[in-house]
């Protein structure tokens, strides 16, 4: 983890305030994600660490699945909002995940979000998500593609996160 005297990019700056943003709107996000540390950022990459919690885990001890998916969902988001220093992430259209092995609380993940083509409707994003071993990556846990997109709803209202 870098030190406080590293110099952030701009991309990282902006993350960390859109991040900081979101946290009281969202609930998930808050409950998941609150104590996540973005490591860095540049045009189209993110990564962060995230130390695994209780409320991260499932029944059997294992990361739950819908923290998996959470953090496809917000990884990628905030991988799109790097591309061009948006403001807004869209709305996720479709998100996949494939899971790989497992972590445990008390584990560190390291995410990475890579925004693949950010267009004028959709945006394509891939994740991965590793279990660090003595603060490195050493065991991927998960991998997830994530396509985002402003839409409109019947009330004719645009929507975006």
């Amino acid at each position: 983890m870098g030190s406080s005297t590293d110099a952030k990019s701009t991309e990282h700056q902006h993350i960390e305030r859109i991040h900081a943003g979101n946290m009281p709107n969202s609930p998930i996000y808050n409950f998941f994600l609150s104590e996540v540390v973005i490591q860095s950022a540049s045009k189209g990459i993110v990564t962060a660490r995230l130390q695994l919690k209780h409320n991260h885990v499932n029944s059997k001890g294992g990361l739950h699945g819908s923290v998996s998916a959470t953090v496809v969902d917000w990884i990628g988001g905030m991988a799109i909002a790097t591309h061009d220093l948006r403001e807004k992430t869209g709305v996720s259209v479709d998100i996949h995940v494939t899971y790989i092995s497992s972590a445990r609380e008390g584990d560190w993940l390291e995410i990475e979000g890579k925004a693949n083509k950010v267009g004028g409707s959709l945006a394509f994003t891939d994740v991965r998500i590793t279990k660090l071993v003595n603060g490195e990556p050493a065991q991927l846990v998960a991998t997830g593609t994530h396509t985002n997109t402003a839409i409109f709803f019947a009330s004719g209202m645009k929507h975006s996160l």
